[in-house]
């Protein structure tokens, strides 16, 4: 398999699912990118934590953190533990090289 940057897939993203690519597009992918931008670092961060940093809402960042596995997206390895006995979730990305 040949290795693509991130945005390199964002130029060949296609958006499916019950939205208007037209409409949508930008939008999803700017999530993307702020997600994938933010975690690159490695650092370990709660859903919450993510929304404050990017202010994409937890379900969206959810989503992208799935599909930054996806082979599509680069296949990177995205990391959860839980944090503490508080019941708080949180991920780390691996970016893949």
């Amino acid at each position: 398999m040949t290795q693509t940057t991130i945005d390199e897939n964002i130029a060949t993203a296609r958006v499916a699912g019950p939205i208007d690519p037209r409409i949508d597009h930008d939008r999803l992918c700017g999530q993307m990118l702020r997600v994938f931008n933010l975690m690159k670092d490695g650092c370990w961060r709660s859903l919450a934590e993510i929304e404050k940093a990017t202010g994409d809402p937890q379900a969206s960042v959810s989503a992208q953190l799935r599909h930054i596995r996806k082979p599509h997206w680069g296949a990177h390895t995205v990391n959860k533990r839980r944090r503490g006995e508080s019941g708080t979730w949180e991920y780390q990305l691996k970016v893949r090289t």
